[in-house]
């Protein structure tokens, strides 16, 4: 099964792509590491960018999406570009979109030990423990 997680910042979704063979955990790296939604106002660019989403699933077989989760108030709470991402991403045919709390994704990387691969970039840290939690979780 491959699972991609996605860690949202600002105005791009940042994609780290994790397998799970038998127990162990892998990172299956992609030329694709971020997909970027340019000024969110304009529907032409949503529109693109939900392009762009849908074809990087179909062509990678994604099984399932795991997004780490932002919060809708308080000092973090993530901008209205980031929930306006994270919708495109649920909207998405034949693939399963589940969110995970910060603080989920901490615990199953604690109890867990996730090894971060030399493979990844260290902006997509975030988007693999989250890809990581899902398959360990399911």
């Amino acid at each position: 099964m491959k699972v991609c997680g996605i860690e949202i910042k600002g105005s791009e979704a940042i994609i780290a792509v994790a397998t799970l063979e038998g127990s162990a955990l892998s990172h299956l790296a992609l030329a694709t590491k971020k997909v970027a939604l340019d000024d969110d106002d304009e529907a032409a660019n949503v529109k693109v960018f939900a392009a762009q989403v849908a074809s990087f699933v179909r062509e990678n077989s994604i099984d399932r999406i795991a997004i780490k989760k932002r919060s809708k108030k308080g000092e973090f709470a993530g901008g209205p570009t980031t929930f306006k991402i994270e919708g495109i991403f649920q909207l998405l045919e034949n693939c399963e979109v589940t969110l995970l709390s910060p603080q989920t994704i901490n615990a199953q990387a604690k109890k867990h030990n996730f090894e971060l691969p030399a493979t990844l970039n260290k902006y997509q840290h975030e988007a693999y423990k989250a890809a990581c939690s899902a398959l360990v979780k399911k």
